[in-house]
C-alpha cells in the first residue's frame, strides 16, 4: 500500500515535468528552424482563402450565381465521383481532388487558361475546392475562385442542381 502511494506521488510530479520539458524542447526546435511554424495564426475562413499575394480566392453566392447564369465561368466539383453523382450544380464538371492527376487533362482540355473557374465542394470546413483551385492556379489557370460550402449554399438558394454521373466531355 505504501509502495503504491509512493509510485503515484512520484508520477504526480514527473508527468507535469515531462510535459514542460516537451514544450520547451518543441519551442527550441521551432526556434532553430529556418521555416518556423507560427505560434499564433489567423485561421479564419478569410485568411484561408487568401493567396500568398493577398488575393481573395473565395466568391460570394451572388457573384457565383451571376457567373453561372451568364455562362461566364466553368464550375468544377472537387468532391468524389460518388458524391457528384448524388447531386451537383447543374452543368458542373467533376474533378475529384483525390483523382486530380488522372483526370485533370480530360476535364480542362477545352478551357483557355483565362477561363473563370469556380470550384466547390460541400461543408464549411471542406478544403477540397480550395486545394483544387490552388492546383488549377499552379497549372496556369489565372482566374480560379472557391464557392465556400458550395453545394449546400447553392441548394439552399434554390439554384439549379442535378444528379447523375459526369459525362466524359462536359
Amino acid at each position: 500500500m505504501i509502495e503504491a502511494k509512493a509510485i503515484w506521488k512520484r508520477a504526480a510530479w514527473q508527468i507535469p515535468a515531462l510535459l514542460i520539458l516537451s514544450a520547451v524542447a518543441a519551442l527550441g526546435v521551432n526556434a532553430l528552424r529556418s521555416d518556423r511554424l507560427p505560434l499564433v495564426g489567423d485561421f479564419s475562413m478569410a485568411a484561408r482563402m487568401t493567396t500568398a499575394t493577398g488575393e481573395r480566392m473565395d466568391i460570394t453566392l451572388e457573384e457565383a450565381e451571376k457567373l453561372y447564369f451568364t455562362h461566364a465561368a466553368v464550375f468544377i466539383d472537387a468532391r468524389s465521383a460518388e458524391e457528384y453523382a448524388q447531386g451537383h450544380i447543374r452543368d458542373a464538371r467533376s474533378l475529384p481532388w483525390q483523382d486530380v492527376d488522372l483526370n485533370f487533362m480530360a476535364v480542362t482540355a477545352d478551357l483557355e487558361l483565362t477561363t473563370p473557374i469556380v470550384t466547390y465542394c460541400d461543408g464549411e470546413t471542406c478544403e477540397l475546392s480550395h486545394d483544387l483551385a490552388l492546383f488549377l492556379r499552379d497549372a496556369g489557370f489565372t482566374d480560379t475562385r472557391v464557392l465556400v460550402n458550395g453545394l449546400t449554399v447553392w441548394q439552399q438558394a434554390g439554384l439549379p442542381v442535378e444528379s447523375g454521373p459526369s459525362s466524359a466531355q462536359r
